[in-house]
């Protein structure tokens, strides 16, 4: 880097090429006030506020250091009477028109602080006319009586998070931030990422929280505690504000996953762990309380079915049923399942209790239900089913598709990196059925009909390959079975796919030499991709692209299905799997069974187990009695959810451990209360690969306990000798067993926060980009597997003439038992709804808020609707997380045949008016 020397308040010093004279200032130690400037990650500077005015020698006028770069010899005061004038005069304006501190918004705000530290806290000047304040939305309060307009949440908003909701508006005296057209914040499009209210450094944002009805800040922390967000697989790393031993609020790190970043789960979603429907104290049910797959239970009174015990108590219980069906039925009667909301290194003390204390590998999560067909067909062809590249690289890459996932609703701060690309000038690709958010920073959204990604994908595949677009060189070099795709791959030309797809053949032909030109292309795929019975068919085609055109292993460049939990990487590393031990390494294989059967003292079943939909199916043919589910709500989350339940009343033994009763819970024999994500240590592993540690923020409630020391004492009861002091143990471990985290130890997860994975040496960190030269492959090769088009497994017909897609809303995730106990991600999404075209919901004569009714050969339910443009005609989207409104009442079970996984994104449903069913019957 280029070093330019110049003279700073009488010493010489250095800057690099780019550097701001405000940078090297607090490099060395000085400092210059700064208002409208903040040094975190993204933030451009604005020199608008002048605060940090500096005296450059010879020139007529100041400088603004925070915009100004050194020259070569350049002498600069930062400290001289000019300067400090000037400094002191700028602060005299703002705070004139300031509240008095004392019943400011924010006494212990940056501003007050700068002012403090300037000497100017008073003014002499006359005050100007404020505006009112706005209390619209539920998480932030908006009072412009303190506002300097320094532009920082404007910046926050249209360039870090590129959500564009905040703008200055009206002109001269008049000028005022406004959210969209001067609308109140709570009735505007913000998505309530709480990027404003980080950035703000006066108190006009806020969070309402720390405010009183005088909006005076009241509330501060006793202490902060850094942890990471329990939500997504981004990873998000979060300082966490705690008074009174209770989270008050969340704000960005720093982090290598975020950058200080958050959504409005990260920031304002924690409140969940305080609520008043948390377990306690391990319940059991009561000897009068009969199972029934229909049966409701009261969170807020479970009494009714169950009755409290203790630890000893309920532990032996739950464990002496286990053991019971074990030792009478057979090793293969019992079922478990684990979390990927836990740590790694519960996950692996999961499995290792089914694998050694059950004795088969009926062990399963979550990840059957998401990412299990991407990983089938990622195993398949590069022997690895993680991310080539991290989600950042986005910024690295020319042309970036995003296909059958909706990243600014699941992963809304990966889906950041990805728009600040887009305004960067790279070529964004959207392909999905639906419209969404991030279609509008879009080159191209190809709209292509549900269910046919294959033919779509297999037509880019055709027209790169007829066109001579293929890298020669890397598929002699890397890959396989390139010769049989081309054989192929014929029939599939874009004007033959056309009629299948609905996206025009020339369309189809552009976008793909986009993806093949460019000097760096990445893709991003969710489980639009993989909840099919054809979902490993739409991951090779994915994988196939990459590889013909070498699109994988440079910066910029990759494959990347987006993980759903936070931490559904580090659970399936772990071998929450049935076919696979840690790290991916098959049961079958007596050569990697060897290792593990010698580290735990016992001989393994060499037989893979069975996925969640067919532990399900098992329990209904009475070939599995007993199960422990730890952290997943199955009766919520699976397909079919009547055959689900049904499932799970059927069992003789079923234990809960988890932090609310769930609707999985309704039916259990032993409730064991668990420990919030914010009341636990361990690691946890993003969708990037990256190892994270998750430190203990607070105890916690009641009688609740660790869920590593709850799994451990069921083992012990089981007949397993085990002593584990903490997570720190339990990691030493899996890295004897797994060869992912060599050169990863407890320790320097401690030091570093972050480790992502595999690390070439102890000293070195982590290789963000893989597959630079091969796969882990026994050839070094990668393995291109040819597609064929497979309809869905039910299509629509006379009866049933629309189609039904299931997924996220923002505000809510997964099945609901935490954000919908968040106070204000439920204020913002508080009700059941099914989202429709306008002109599907003009055909029906419905109109927004009106009940309809969804039936599906397998169930039906009655929900709200509510007009969606992104929505295309003749489909129904529905969240899957209102329990009132259950959408997996109406999925399908089929699977496939590969990954297992069920087909949620696709279904024939039948819609109407509630009531013109209600009066037929």
């Amino acid at each position: 880097m280029t070093k330019i020397q110049f003279e700073l308040d009488g010493r010489q010093v250095e800057a690099i090429d780019g550097e701001t004279i405000w940078q090297v200032a607090k490099r060395q130690g000085r400092e210059i006030p700064h208002l409208c400037y903040s040094p975190e990650p993204d933030y451009r500077p604005d020199g608008n506020c002048r605060a940090c005015m500096v005296e450059v020698e010879g020139e007529r006028v100041l400088a603004a250091s925070c915009k100004r770069t050194p020259s070569v010899g350049m002498k600069v005061k930062s400290a001289s009477p000019r300067a400090i004038a000037a400094q002191k005069m700028v602060m005299e304006l703002l705070v004139a028109d300031q509240p008095a501190r004392e019943t400011s918004h924010d006494p212990d705000s940056k501003f007050w602080h700068w002012a403090e530290k300037v000497e100017v806290t008073e003014s002499r000047f006359p005050a100007a006319e404020r505006w009112q304040g706005d209390a619209s939305h539920p998480a932030m309060r908006v009072n412009l009586d303190s506002c300097i307009q320094c532009g920082l949440c404007v910046r926050a908003c249209r360039e870090v998070q590129v959500n564009d909701v905040i703008g200055m508006a009206y002109r001269s005296h008049e000028s005022k931030i406004v959210f969209d057209f001067d609308d109140p914040m709570g009735e505007s499009t913000c998505v309530a990422c709480g990027e404003c209210v980080q950035a703000c450094p006066t108190g006009a944002l806020m969070p309402s929280v720390m405010l009183d009805e005088n909006q005076t800040r009241v509330t501060y922390a006793d202490r902060k505690v850094d942890s990471l967000c329990p939500f997504c697989g981004v990873g998000c790393q979060v300082t966490y504000q705690v008074k009174d031993e209770k989270v008050i609020y969340a704000e960005g790190r720093d982090g290598p996953a975020n950058h200080n970043r958050l959504c409005v789960k990260g920031r304002f979603g924690f409140d969940y762990i305080h609520h008043p429907h948390r377990l306690t104290k391990p319940l059991v049910r009561l000897p009068n309380a009969k199972k029934d797959s229909n049966d409701q239970v009261d969170p807020a009174n479970p009494f009714t079915h169950f009755r409290e015990a203790s630890w000893e108590e309920a532990l032996d219980i739950a464990a002496k049923g286990l053991v019971k069906i074990r030792d009478e039925k057979g090793v293969k009667a019992l079922a478990g399942f684990g979390s990927a909301k836990g740590s790694n290194e519960e996950a692996y003390l999961f499995q290792k209790l089914v694998r050694t204390g059950f004795g088969s590998n009926n062990v399963d999560h979550c990840t059957r239900l998401c990412h299990a067909s991407s990983v089938a067909a990622l195993m398949e062809g590069l022997n690895s089913g993680a991310v080539s590249a991290p989600f950042a690289a986005a910024m690295d890459a020319e042309v970036i598709i995003v296909l059958g996932a909706n990243p600014t609703v699941n992963h809304p701060v990966a889906a950041t990196f990805i728009k600040n690309a887009a305004k960067r000038g790279a070529k964004l690709i959207v392909m999905d059925p639906r419209g969404q958010s991030l279609s509008r920073h879009a080159t191209k959204h190809l709209a292509f009909k549900a269910g046919s990604d294959v033919a779509m994908l297999n037509a880019m595949i055709n027209t790169i390959i007829t066109e001579g677009l293929t890298d020669e060189q890397y598929i002699a070099g890397y890959t396989e079975g390139f010769d049989d795709l081309k054989a192929r791959i014929g029939e599939f030309t874009p004007e033959k796919m056309e009629p299948i797809c609905g996206i025009p053949a020339e369309t189809i032909r552009e976008v793909a030499r986009l993806y093949a030109r460019s000097r760096a292309s990445i893709i991003f795929w969710g489980m639009g991709i993989s909840q099919h019975v054809h979902g490993t068919d739409n991951a090779r085609c994915l994988i196939a692209l990459a590889l013909i055109t070498g699109q994988v292993g440079r910066p910029g460049t990759g494959l990347h299905p987006l993980r759903g939990q936070n931490n559904v990487q580090g659970a399936s590393d772990a071998g929450l799997i049935p076919m696979f031990l840690p790290d991916y390494q098959p049961v079958g294989r007596t050569d990697l069974r060897e290792p593990f059967e010698k580290l735990w003292h016992q001989d393994l079943d060499p037989v893979r187990g069975l996925t969640v939909v067919e532990i399900m199916n098992a329990i209904h043919a009475g070939e599995i009695t007993g199960m422990y589910i730890e952290g997943e709500n199955p009766a919520m989350s699976d397909p079919d959810l009547q055959h689900a339940r049904e499932a799970l009343a059927k069992l003789d033994h079923l234990v809960v451990q988890d932090l609310f009763v769930t609707e999985t819970a309704f039916h259990a024999d032993v409730i064991l209360p668990a420990s919030a994500f914010a009341e636990k240590s361990g690691s946890f592993t993003n969708t990037d690969r990256r190892v994270q540690l998750a430190r203990e923020v607070i105890k916690p409630p009641g009688d609740a306990r660790q869920d590593l020391w709850i799994i451990q004492e069921i083992g012990k009861r089981m007949g397993l000798d085990w002593r584990y002091d903490g997570p720190a143990d339990v990691f030493t471990e899996m890295t004897q067993v797994m060869p992912s985290l060599k050169n990863i130890t407890w320790e320097r997860l401690v030091r570093e926060g972050a480790v992502t994975y595999p690390v070439d040496d102890p000293h070195k960190p982590g290789n963000e980009i893989i597959f630079t030269t091969g796969f882990p492959t026994a050839s070094g090769r990668g393995k291109i597997v040819p597609a064929h088009v497979i309809a869905p497994d039910e299509v629509p017909d006379h009866e049933y003439p629309m189609v039904l897609s299931t997924g996220r809303v923002l505000e809510h995730w997964h099945t609901g038992s935490m954000t919908r106990r968040s106070m204000v991600l439920d204020q913002i999404e508080p009700e059941a709804v099914a989202f429709m075209s306008p002109k599907d919901m003009r055909r029906l004569k419905v109109w927004p808020g009106d009940f309809i009714r969804l039936e599906t050969r397998r169930g039906a339910v009655e929900i709200k609707v509510r007009s969606d443009r992104d929505v295309p005609e003749n489909m129904v989207f529905m969240p899957f997380c209102y329990a009132e409104a259950a959408a997996n009442l109406l999925t399908n079970p089929a699977l496939d045949p590969f990954g297992k996984i069920p087909e949620f994104k696709f279904c024939a449903v039948r819609a109407e008016r509630a009531e013109i069913r209600s009066a037929a019957e």
